[in-house]
Order: C-alpha cells, then structure tokens, then sequence
C-alpha cells in the first residue's frame, strides 16, 4: 500500500487516539509524522491549556487555523487536534492535499482516556459539557471524514491496520 505523495490526516475527539495510531501507520507506511498541537505550542511559546487560560478557547481556534492552514507538506501522516475541524478553510485545504481519516470513539471511551479534560487543552465554550462538545464535534468529523474508523474494543495495533485497509488502493 503506498499513498505517493498525499497525505494522511486524522481527526477525532481528543483520546481517540490520533497522535499514537498516527505514529504507528507513520512506520507502517515509511511516512514523516506531524503533530499539529506540537506546532501550535510552538508556535505560541506555551502550552494549548495556557493558549485557553490565558485568551480563552477562539484564540487556540484561530492559532490552530493559522497553523493547517499554513502545512504544505507531502507524504505525511498528519495529527489534527480535536477542534481542527471548526475551520472550514483549514478543513478544506487538508483535504486538497489528504486522505482524512475519523478516529472514532465513544463519549465514555473518551471520557474514559482523557480523565480530567479541564486540563487537557481543549478548545471548547466555559459552559459546555463534554457530551455537547462530543455531539457537536461528531457531525464535524462526520463531515470532513474520508474514511472513518470504530476505535471502540480495538487495540492501537488494530486501529492502525483498520485504517491502512481502508485506505484506497
């Protein structure tokens, strides 16, 4: 299975998995990995939970667009952070140039992974609940998907090959 030049991005709720599999189906394919919340951290000079304590959630938003938006890159697998897919814009050139690839996952699945998500950076509305952001989010996913892949019961090895057989040949 080669991808050529085109690139694989993945979107999903945060705990979906998308930095871990992503590395994975990186080797598996022999394609470069970029983790877009790395670059937005770097970008800013601090953490995605100081970008939200410090300007609130639509400044990491706009940070974020800035960051996709700016990725001209080939054969890569590229992690997205979970709200990437409020930006059209962003959303649009992704696809231009990849495969995108949902990672999808239980409320309670993600719930279960990422514990306490007050501190985890998430870009999302003071008074938003976890199950709104999640309901709000899937139909984004949904959306901009390519190719979705069910996480639940699976391991990171299986997601991994979940997603490199669903990927056009």
């Amino acid at each position: 299975m080669t991808i050529g030049r085109r690139n694989l991005v993945f979107i999903g709720m945060p705990g979906s998995g998308k930095s871990t599999v992503g590395v994975l189906v990186a080797k598996r394919l022999g394609l470069g990995f970029i983790d877009t919340d790395l670059l937005i951290q770097e970008q800013a000079g601090r953490t995605l939970q100081e970008i939200v304590d410090q300007e609130g959630y639509l400044a990491l938003r706009r940070i974020e667009e800035q960051v996709l938006l700016a990725l001209e890159v080939e054969g890569q697998v590229i992690s997205t952070g979970g709200s990437a897919v409020y930006s059209e814009a962003a959303m649009t050139h992704l696809r231009q140039r990849g495969t995108v690839v949902f990672l999808d996952i239980s409320l309670d699945e993600v719930r279960r992974r990422i514990g306490n998500y007050s501190l985890r950076g998430i870009s999302r509305r003071p008074d938003q609940s976890l199950e709104a952001l999640f309901e709000e989010r899937f139909a984004l996913y949904t959306r901009y998907a390519d190719l979705a892949i069910k996480g639940q019961g699976l391991n990171q090895e299986q997601v991994c090959q979940a997603v490199i057989d669903g990927l056009p040949q």
